[in-house]
């Protein structure tokens, strides 16, 4: 039984399709993967750190931040500034250079993820840089208790007499 001409040019166009779609599906997907580390984890990937895309996270170190236009030059912290472990943390020194500005609630003691590749140099080279808002309700002084909202717990307030006939 012999095969139609036609059917096997249309089968070999299919075939050649079906291969390229597939291979870019598998190129991309290797491409875009990256991993989340934190600061300390970073040091434990060996080689694999070097080589790979990795997002990486931590807090903006008080006055380290220098920006000249969308290039920024920080350090991050594994814990925030107020906390007892800040002396302790590990550092990291990230270099930003990015098509866009840093984000605005980029700034000292914010929640900052910065997405690219470790180099061999010990500085991080990120190409995305997220922040969250700084710590706002964090207590002044550490080990201090927050404010409390005395007005709720207060018993309400009376007129004198004379005051509340007049109304």
């Amino acid at each position: 039984m012999k095969i139609p001409a036609n059917s096997l040019r249309i089968g070999i166009a299919v075939a050649v399709i079906l291969g390229t779609i597939s291979w870019l599906a598998f190129t991309g997907y290797s491409s875009n993967k990256s991993y989340f580390v934190t600061i300390a984890e970073l040091g434990g990937l060996g080689d694999k750190a070097y080589h790979s895309q990795i997002r990486v996270e931590g807090f903006v170190q008080p006055g380290s931040i220098e920006q000249n236009g969308t290039h920024v030059d920080f350090v991050l912290n594994e814990f925030e500034s107020h906390t007892a472990q800040a002396p302790k943390g590990r550092l990291l020194k990230v270099t930003y250079k990015g098509s866009e500005p840093p984000p605005d609630t980029f700034k000292d003691d914010s929640q900052a993820l910065a997405e690219g590749t470790y180099g061999r140099d010990g500085v991080f080279h990120a190409t995305v840089l997220q922040a969250k808002c700084a710590s706002k309700y964090a207590p002044a002084t550490p080990g201090a208790a927050p404010a409390t909202n005395k007005s709720s717990t207060a018993a309400p307030a009376v007129l004198p007499s004379n005051q509340a006939s007049s109304n």
